[in-house]
């Protein structure tokens, strides 16, 4: 059975973007760097989300000497981030069907025939490699 992996609110999971960028362990000024629109988040309010998503298991925060100095890497990936919040959105809207899901994109023009051109070859070039 696949762990429970909380949904994150937007803040935190922008941060979690730049650290899964960055593919390997950053600081919090390799972060405050990264953030861009972000004039109102100052070192203070990036340690606060830090804390949380340490304390929530997406990351690890290691103490680095005297200056007190934390590198941060990501205990939980994208790619397993992903597929629970793609599980949650499916069950809560679409009653477990993806059927539904693009249905209804489809319906309220979201998704465009290119796109689901490319979902048709995406599928069938999985069907494909299951035979």
């Amino acid at each position: 059975m696949k762990k429970e992996i909380p949904h994150l609110p937007n803040s935190e999971l922008e941060l979690m973007l730049i650290i899964w960028e960055a593919d390997g362990p950053v600081t919090r000024s390799d972060i405050e760097e990264k953030l861009v629109g972000h004039d109102n988040w100052g070192p203070t309010t990036v340690l606060k989300f830090l804390s949380r998503l340490t304390e929530r298991g997406f990351i690890h925060c290691e103490s680095l000497g005297r200056r007190q100095m934390n590198r941060y890497t990501a205990l939980i990936s994208e790619e397993e981030y992903l597929e629970a919040e793609s599980r949650s959105v499916l069950g809560r809207f679409c009653g477990r069907s993806m059927a539904s899901l693009v249905a209804n994109l489809y319906r309220q023009n979201t998704i465009d025939e290119k796109e689901l051109d490319e979902l048709q070859a995406f599928l069938d070039e999985t069907r494909r490699r299951q035979k």
